[in-house]
């Protein structure tokens, strides 16, 4: 048993003394904004002349890229970071604006770089990548190549970026400031409260169903109170994308979303098909916890109730040398990441007001370090989501080594190392549990996890999908909004549930993310993706850290078809693959249905 003991509030003085005021950190953006004019003298002087002789001039390109978007990751981290741990702090608002006009000049260079590069012909193209260093990273450049290639002039491209400062960006920056004000009043034992909403979302796993409905009602009313906005921030930034798809002339809006994701429509669609003819399952166990609350069918508030007298609350530190017991049956390299992970405080996990709701996981490329957020109140819940980033963060540290072209993974496969940890301290705690009513509280936590990404996640992408189509004809209401969600929810769910929660689109932030469009089915094929490799890392046991970790490699460098195929010998376009990992949470379901039998 360790005697260290782990902070749960993360430094962030280490990279910049000083939060939103840091001098050192002003002094950063300032050097950003410095080397981004000189990336963009370099891109914008550079003539290729469509021979192999421009291998040296890529080469140079590649390499100023390099420094300056470690530069401006590194600032982007720290900003999430300030703006999450403190909703009331305006200067960090500030900050992500000018933080975001310098990612905007970036990406404006980067789009005449990628421009030029269209303009070699495909022999010429194959033979400068036949350079030993640019043969490394021939998958991104060719895949850069090919997307410039997809797009429209460099200049039509750089007036986008350059409005999508104001404009598309702006919204999803709207969005923040409309959350920050966002207050859930509540009533706890006849005193009146307010709630963060990250505090408020905590309560959704209090045993109390009165509790729980209270709660809810004052999330529901939070919400709509603030649902104009919410919808006219939603509607503009839908508006903006979808322009800019017509003039690109894609037709589909789910184009972007799975080249971003190296992925085929054949693969999301079998994904989607096998799901959608396995719901029964996952409706009879909502029904069989329904009964088990006395309760004729669950609403939406029920979904995280707990099963059991009490709900079982685990410190901080218990939390931590749990994750670390189990994470060491599995492979040394992923402990030792999240030991250092625990003992340099690189986690902010109090429960205290004022911070944003939800976790995330950010990288600092200049400091080789990962910060993780959350809000920690000793939950089972509360371990998986901590596991669940220590997974991103290992995924980045596995893959430290390549250059930082072949690092950028796309978020389905982000999922997955993500998922993967979730799964290992699942698993244990189902099988470590002391009594048969702790077992059952676990293996319940554990199907809620199958619900949330086959259901949930589902009902975000019908939502998504519908609402897109219906926005191309003009503004969607408040109104039309709320029963678009409630009807995606109906058929995720099966009809499992007797109250739903039409506001949903408002409360979720990855419905206004602007960098990357439909934040939703990326998760379920994490999950699912995860369950797959997992499988096999039970079969092979202990040694197969090694095999997980070079599969981890090649997440940035290659399509997810490819990726399966390589490293699971499994064809994703075909529904096997994913009716068996499917099968694996319909395993957990049947445990459940086997011990409530009774």
């Amino acid at each position: 048993m360790t005697t260290t003991t782990y902070f749960d509030v993360w430094d962030l003085d280490v990279f910049f003394d000083g939060g939103s005021n840091s001098p050192a950190f002003d002094s950063h953006l300032n050097e950003s904004g410095q080397l981004i004019q000189e990336f963009n003298t370099l891109v914008k002087g550079w003539e290729p002349t469509n021979s192999v002789a421009d291998q040296a001039s890529i080469k140079q390109l590649i390499s100023q890229f390099e420094v300056v978007a470690k530069k401006i990751r590194q600032a982007g981290a720290l900003v999430s970071c300030l703006q999450a741990q403190n909703t009331e702090d305006k200067k960090a608002n500030d900050l992500r604006g000018r933080v975001t006009a310098l990612s905007a000049n970036f990406q404006n260079a980067l789009t005449v770089m990628d421009q030029k590069l269209t303009t070699y012909d495909q022999d010429v193209w194959e033979a400068i990548l036949g350079d030993s260093e640019l043969n490394d990273l021939s998958f991104v450049l060719t895949e850069r190549r090919e997307r410039a290639a997809e797009k429209l002039s460099q200049e039509e491209e750089s007036v986008i970026n350059a409005l999508g400062v104001d404009g598309y960006h702006a919204w999803g920056q709207m969005y923040d400031v409309i959350v920050g004000t966002v207050k859930v009043a509540v009533n706890e034992n006849g005193e009146d409260k307010v709630l963060s909403v990250g505090q408020a979302a905590n309560k959704f796993s209090n045993p109390d169903r009165s509790v729980r409905k209270n709660v809810f009602n004052g999330w529901e009313k939070a919400w709509n109170d603030k649902s104009d906005y919410l919808a006219t921030t939603l509607n503009h930034l839908a508006g903006f994308r979808l322009n800019v798809y017509k003039m690109r002339g894609w037709e589909d809006v789910l184009k972007e979303p799975l080249d971003i994701n190296r992925m085929k429509k054949e693969t999301l669609d079998a994904m989607w098909n096998v799901i959608s003819q396995n719901k029964e399952p996952f409706v009879k166990f909502l029904n069989r916890k329904a009964s088990l609350l006395d309760l004729d069918k669950l609403s939406w508030y029920d979904l995280d109730a707990p099963l059991g007298k009490a709900e079982s609350k685990v410190s901080y530190q218990e939390g931590a040398e749990f994750i670390l017991e189990h994470f060491s049956k599995f492979g040394e390299e992923m402990t030792s990441f999240s030991k250092k992970a625990f003992e340099e405080r690189w986690i902010e996990a109090e429960d205290r007001p004022g911070k944003a709701p939800g976790g995330f996981h950010t990288y600092f490329p200049e400091s080789a370090q990962s910060r993780i957020f959350m809000t920690y109140s000793g939950t089972p819940s509360n371990i998986s989501t901590l596991a669940h980033e220590l997974g991103h963060g290992f995924h980045t540290y596995a893959m430290r080594d390549l250059h930082l072209l072949n690092r950028n993974y796309a978020m389905n496969v982000a999922e997955t190392a993500s998922t993967f940890a979730e799964m290992i301290c699942a698993d244990a705690a189902v099988k470590s549990a002391k009594s048969e009513e702790e077992k059952l509280a676990l293996l319940e936590d554990k199907v809620q996890r199958s619900v949330a990404l086959l259901m949930n996640i589902h009902a975000r992408f019908l939502f998504e999908t519908r609402f897109y189509e219906e926005r191309k004809n003009g503004l969607v209401n408040v109104e039309r909004l709320n029963t678009l969600m409630e009807e995606a929810q109906k058929e995720a769910y099966g009809g499992a549930l007797d109250e739903y929660h039409p506001s949903f689109w408002a409360s979720k932030l990855h419905f206004f993310i602007t960098g990357v469009p439909f934040y939703n089915f990326p998760y379920t094929f994490g999950y699912l993706f995860s369950l797959g490799i997992y499988a096999q890392a039970l079969e092979e046991g202990k040694g197969y850290e090694e095999k997980y970790i070079a599969l981890l490699k090649d997440t940035a460098s290659m399509t997810v078809e490819d990726l399966a195929m390589k490293h699971l010998n499994v064809d994703l376009t075909k529904p096997d693959f994913w009716e068996k990992a499917v099968q694996l949470c319909i395993d957990d379901v049947e445990e459940f249905m086997k011990l409530t039998s009774k």
